[in-house]
């Protein structure tokens, strides 16, 4: 590790005259930017920052380990809450505005490329939760070095958002530098979206997720909300937004076997319990089947407390919801659940509980976050689903995939999976968007996205019903759901 006339750590390393004088330049280029109050100035070139804190603030939990590669004055990373906050930059002058501005948070003049977690202060060295890498990826020198090195700051459970410049605004912006309306950048790294995820996925990461936003680069009254709260997440006008953003994650695999925790929500499903305790099969180091009872018709409760009896050498807790409809009896399992891993089988088992080891090895393997239940991918049984709801499904499934910003092919199989880490994390933001979901379904789809959670579609076959009579109304249920989609665009695509 060496030292620049900056002040800089910079781990030389291999290479070369080019790459240390682009360096230089750069850093000689942002100090001067800091040191003219261009950065800080007021005037149109923030509606891009303030936009950026908004969207930011939407995708960080407040209170989140944050770290900011390419922090610059460090405005962004104040704006999150963060709790630490650490922000990286090559440009000391920055830096020192960053000190002086935000005394709370933990600055540091470094080389991202070369920056090692050991150059941190001790109680600074723990895996991040998010790593912002924002507007930085079009000014370093090598984009794949820089995702090698951040590497060493992430566990399975960081969350990389990188935000860079489209290409298509390449001419544009130097038009906008010429009319001073953005900071003076030197000739930048133009990027799409498939070459930042050819980097991330070259050097072991996973894209979770990429959007596009930020069409009207002006705070202006009516423009500005119109085009980029609105315009900016349509076609066609998406394709012509200034800014790309990317979420990407390192996948890691479970070393070690996992408790799995099979909560079955059972409302006048008397004639399903036994099979349901039958046919569920051992997974990882211990499964636990969780019944719900949900204010039954028939003597369902008397037969799970029967069947419990009967079947001791299995781990069965049984419980009664206190409130009504499959979301609150999830909730209820859930929260007495021990197992590592949460899954949800109905107790229709129209969903054959044998597919569950799909869902384990979809989360220990490390592949998926959220595992959801598919059941329009193979030919099914004749009664299972009548015409009209198949309809219906496809419907919803196009309408929250372009929601959500991400394929969900199937939105109401009650088959769903997830660690019981990540289930905190939906319930700690759960306040977001309410008591809204009576299904539970959409309530663990919309929080899986909020958090930015990978979400993987597990086919699976769907069979016909062999005792008693769903307890879905399709038109009652299917303008709920329409109002659904509704709510979702406002709390999840036109966000403010």
């Amino acid at each position: 590790m060496q030292s620049s006339d900056h002040g800089l750590i910079v781990h030389r390393g291999n290479w070369d005259a080019a790459a240390k004088a682009y360096l230089e330049t750069r850093m000689q280029h942002w100090d001067t930017v800091a040191l003219s109050g261009r950065e800080s100035a007021k005037g149109l070139r923030h509606a891009y920052q303030r936009y950026l804190q908004r969207k930011y603030r939407f995708l960080v939990p407040a209170g989140s380990r944050v770290l900011e590669i390419g922090c610059a004055e460090g405005d962004l990373l104040a704006a999150l809450a963060p709790n630490p906050g650490v922000g990286i930059d090559f440009s000391a002058e920055m830096i020192n505005i960053a000190k002086s501005k935000h005394a709370s948070l933990h600055f540091f003049t470094a080389d991202a490329h070369r920056l090692s977690v050991t150059d941190l202060p001790q109680e600074l060295q723990e895996p991040f939760d998010v790593i912002i890498i924002s507007d930085t990826v079009n000014d370093v020198w090598d984009v794949a070095e820089l995702m090698r090195n951040i590497k060493n700051f992430c566990s399975a459970d960081t969350r990389i958002i990188c935000n860079f410049l489209s290409h298509l605004w390449e001419h544009p912006f130097q038009i906008l530098q010429k009319w001073g309306l953005v900071t003076p950048r030197l000739p930048q790294n133009w990027l799409t979206l498939d070459d930042m995820s050819g980097i991330l996925s070259l050097n072991g990461f996973e894209v979770v997720h990429t959007f596009d936003e930020f069409l009207w680069p002006f705070a202006t009254p009516f423009f500005e909300p119109l085009f980029n709260r609105w315009a900016a997440k349509l076609w066609p006008f998406n394709i012509f937004c200034l800014t790309h953003f990317i979420v990407a994650r390192l996948p890691m695999p479970t070393r070690t076997p996992l408790k799995v925790s099979v909560v079955i929500p059972a409302r006048n499903e008397s004639g399903n319990i036994e099979a349901a305790l039958q046919r569920t099969p051992d997974m990882g180091a211990e499964t636990e089947i969780i019944f719900v009872e949900g204010h039954s018709a028939d003597d369902t409760w008397t037969k799970i407390l029967h069947m419990a009896e009967k079947y001791q050498h299995k781990k069965i807790q049984v419980l009664q919801q206190t409130g009504k409809g499959k979301g609150d009896a999830v909730r209820c399992g859930f929260a007495v659940a021990g197992g590592d891993i949460l899954m949800i089988l109905d107790a229709d088992l129209t969903m054959p509980p044998e597919s569950l080891p799909q869902f384990y090895e979809a989360l220990a393997s490390g592949k998926a976050e959220f595992a959801n239940g598919v059941r329009l991918v193979y030919p099914q049984e004749k009664e299972a689903m009548r015409f009209c709801n198949l309809i219906a499904n496809k419907f919803f499934s196009m309408a929250f995939s372009w929601l959500l910003g991400r394929s969900i092919k199937d939105t109401l199989c009650g088959t769903k999976a997830l660690s019981r880490k990540h289930y905190r994390q939906l319930l700690a933001g759960r306040g977001y968007f309410g008591d809204f979901d009576p299904f539970g379904d959409f309530d663990l789809l919309f929080g899986a996205a909020k958090v930015n959670l990978q979400m993987k579609d597990i086919p699976i076959r769907y069979r016909e019903r062999t005792y008693g009579d769903t307890n879905i109304s399709r038109w009652r249920h299917g303008w709920l759901l329409l109002k659904m989609v509704c709510f979702a665009a406002g709390k999840i695509k036109f966000v403010p």
